[in-house]
């Protein structure tokens, strides 16, 4: 049997919050649960019970409690939860107003920090607060930023949430056809951008940007432009533009809006590659109580704590990280390259911080093995408990380099769920082993399953994953889809009344779960589906291959696999090394595996959250277009791929 990488203490355990629950959960419901595995059966047959333990466990604050946990019975899509409830999010995130840091920024610019207590926290939003009532911000008018990852990003959620605006934001390095893509369709009422922002040492303007967004949003009526690239950047030319510091009101509190359970709080967009992006409406109360439960009892995150994550504003992980505020706990923001100055920069700031919880992507902790990142050689993390991954499949390799080169004593908790349901459907635990590869566990309440297509639950065999009850922070509804059609589409024309997520799994025989990739990207030749991550872990542990990328090319009536790499500088692909991939792939997987043809290519196209993306690679060399060439990073990239002559020969 496979030995774990990691297996808490007794200590641990002990001391776990997820411990506590269970002591809660018997004393209040069940005394015969004793375990994560009878905790989690139970969590998902007695929903009704379980979601309000929750609730009451994570000090959710409300106005009026509910009349029903569970409004509409157990339908996909249409259940509604906690009807009655009245509740406000910034409520919950600003419950402390104490003298403890709530936030510390760091970012790769001449070692700029900045701390602000819960106290400070308070009083700026209530300041910014009185600012969009006073330009005519009301409860459900949309609010926007397009902001680097600083604390008036947060300042400005929580001050539109906190009057029932809804909030939206996407990082500073999307073109204006992006923008336009997202927030056109939302129509914010206000506008909260930077003057420009760093990345890798460059410094890079966004008022030019947005001024050509504002030619096409005629819906923005005031924009607020916080100094970071400049101390004090000249905004005449930005229409209905206004300096951060001018706006503030002298409001020192906050009146929150109390609004039910299910009022809109976020609007998040699908990745936009394959047309424009969904606009996905996220309730306030859903999204709070789910982050409580990942964050509380997955990640056993306390007040202590100080917890980061390498995320932008655009990417789902912005929205979990920042709720880690209604625990009490530090949040650490970093804008800039994870790689910048120096290659180790955000495990220096890791000691000087002492951090506890460290969230990062697999591609992030892939690439810093290949640059020889070998922070417990160098730094002292004592403080660290625990590291998150998400973004794509976390290979073991990537496990064990985590083991061997960060920490041994980690609990490393790899994650995964989505912008879909602005959480995790697999994630950590404090109670269980790590296995290489394999996500600990189903999370509290998600009845998540793998089935075969045909619709029959699966273990021990890749299959998609499902959902087969409804959960809390499933969306409220998309935005420009009054008969809820698009809606429908995305997650239930595939199995009615079941949620299918997109995601090639596997669970195993120890209920923990293997992604393989997204199902709508999996291989298959002869008929066999095979998901790219198996043939990734494969190829990437080979220290020639910087990073691959692998697409089923349809051909003479077949799909045959071929495979990108982009080669560490001075290799060539040559028939060594050509070889050399096949073999490890054959000895390692299967022959099915094994592409039929290996191109070299110097970008790998991937989107602006930083996932590589194989349909776009797919579309370009099949001769069809790629619908919206601006949800990418480097679109450019996309250009190496097309009219290749290895792709016209057997």
């Amino acid at each position: 049997m496979t030995q774990p990488l990691w297996t808490p203490n007794k200590d641990l355990i002990e001391r776990a919050n997820l411990t506590r629950f269970l002591k809660h959960v018997r004393r209040e419901c069940d005394s015969d649960i004793h375990s994560y595995a009878a905790l989690y059966r139970w969590s998902v047959e007695h929903p009704e019970r379980f979601w309000p333990q929750v609730w009451a466990f994570c000090g959710i604050k409300a106005g009026k409690t509910w009349d029903a946990v569970l409004g509409d019975g157990h339908t996909m899509p249409g259940t509604r939860w906690f009807t009655g409830a009245r509740l406000n999010f910034a409520e919950n995130l600003l419950r402390y107003r104490d003298e403890r840091p709530a936030l510390i920024f760091r970012c790769e610019h001449d070692g700029h920090r900045v701390s602000l207590s819960y106290r400070e926290l308070h009083a700026r939003v209530a300041a910014l607060a009185g600012a969009l009532k006073k330009s005519g911000v009301k409860t459900g008018d949309r609010v926007a930023g397009f902001m680097p990852n600083r604390p008036e990003t947060i300042i400005a959620m929580l001050a539109a949430t906190s009057i029932g605006a809804i909030w939206s934001s996407c990082s500073p390095d999307f073109g204006i056809n992006g923008v336009l893509d997202r927030f056109g369709q939302i129509e914010p009422k206000v506008l909260f951008t930077c003057d420009g922002y760093f990345y890798a040492g460059k410094t890079i303007d966004s008022l030019e940007r947005i001024r050509g967004v504002l030619e096409k949003l005629p819906s923005v009526q005031r924009v607020v432009v916080v100094p970071y690239a400049g101390s004090q950047p000249d905004i005449s030319t930005v229409p209905h533009a206004v300096h951060w510091s001018d706006y503030l009101t002298n409001a020192r509190e906050i009146e929150f809006a109390q609004l039910p359970f299910d009022h809109p709080v976020y609007i998040m967009y699908s990745s936009g590659t394959t047309g424009v992006p969904k606009c996905i409406a996220h309730g306030a109360g859903g999204t709070l109580i789910q982050h409580l439960k990942e964050l509380v009892l997955h990640t056993d995150l306390k007040r202590e704590d100080m917890i980061f994550y390498f995320t932008t504003c655009g990417w789902m992980m912005w929205n979990w990280l920042v709720s880690s505020l209604a625990v009490g706990a530090t949040v650490l923001l970093y804008d800039g390259s994870p790689f910048h100055p120096q290659h180790d920069i955000l495990w220096r700031i890791a000691e000087e911080e002492n951090i506890s919880v460290f969230g990062t992507s697999a591609k992030y902790l892939s690439a810093a093995e290949k640059f020889n990142v070998r922070p417990r050689h160098k730094y002292a993390l004592s403080g660290l408990r625990i590291i998150t991954s998400t973004g794509s499949p976390l290979l073991p390799e990537n496990s064990e380099y985590v083991y061997r080169e960060i920490k041994t004593d980690i609990c490393l908790s790899s994650i995964s769920g989505g912008t879909d349901i602005i959480s995790c459907f697999a994630l950590g635990n404090p109670l269980l082993p790590v296995y290489a590869g394999e996500l600990q566990c189903r999370g509290l309440g998600m009845a998540v399953e793998i089935w075969s297509e045909d619709g029959k639950p699966l273990r021990g065999r890749a299959g998609e994953l499902v959902c087969v009850k409804p959960f809390p922070s499933m969306p409220v509804q998309f935005w420009n889809d009054p008969d809820g059609r698009k809606y429908h589409d995305a997650y239930f024309d595939y199995f009615p009344g079941v949620w299918r997520h997109g995601d090639w799994a596997e669970l195993t025989e120890r209920d923990g779960l293997i992604i393989y990739g997204r199902s709508d990207a999996t291989l298959n030749p002869g008929g066999v589906r095979i998901g790219t991550a198996e043939i990734y872990r494969q190829v990437e542990k080979l220290p020639e291959i910087v990073e691959s990328l692998a697409v089923g090319q349809d051909w003479q009536g077949e799909v045959r696999v071929i495979l990108f790499v982009r080669l560490r500088e001075g290799v060539k692909l040559d028939e060594a090394l050509s070889r050399k991939i096949r073999i490890t792939i054959r000895d390692n997987t299967s022959p099915r595996h094994v592409p039929a043809k290996i191109i070299s290519v110097p970008d790998i196209p991937r989107t602006i959250s930083g996932k590589i993306t194989e349909l776009a690679v797919r579309n370009v060399i099949h001769n069809r277009p790629v619908k919206n060439t601006d949800a990418l990073a480097n679109p450019q990239a996309l250009e190496h791929y097309k009219n290749l002559p290895e792709l016209q020969q057997d």
